[in-house]
């Protein structure tokens, strides 16, 4: 089940880096008056996808493909999210579970008023 852990791990990571990459994309592509960053469905998926993660954060439930990842690894759950432990390895420093829900939040709140700023064109 290893390769499937794999499989999720990989999903996972792509995840992140829609919503983190996206986030700077958008950015980009507004200041280079590409059309692309006003794709509504675009949009919208992008601020689902951060929204589902500050919920989960904020409630402290633990991200479904975390859990899927490790019952693949190892047949039980570890404590720590996604995020938590990727930057807790690249980093030597483990901060508290509040301090990524409060980051999650934080970049929703910056994800939402890109959204303003950058408004998706009104049709589908």
């Amino acid at each position: 089940m290893n390769w499937l852990a794999n499989i999720v791990l990989v999903l996972h990571a792509l995840l992140v880096l829609f919503i983190v990459g996206g986030l700077a994309a958008i950015w980009v592509g507004a200041a280079f008056g590409q059309g692309w960053v006003r794709n509504r469905v675009l949009r919208i998926v992008h601020l689902a996808a951060i929204g589902i993660v500050a919920l989960l954060a904020v409630l402290d439930i633990p991200c479904p493909l975390t859990v899927l990842e490790d019952w693949l690894r190892t047949g039980s759950v570890s404590q720590e999210g996604f995020v938590q432990r990727w930057v807790s390895d690249w980093l030597y420093y483990n901060f508290p579970g509040w301090v990524f829900a409060v980051a999650y939040v934080m970049f929703l709140l910056v994800v939402a008023i890109t959204w303003f700023r950058v408004p998706p064109r009104r049709r589908l």
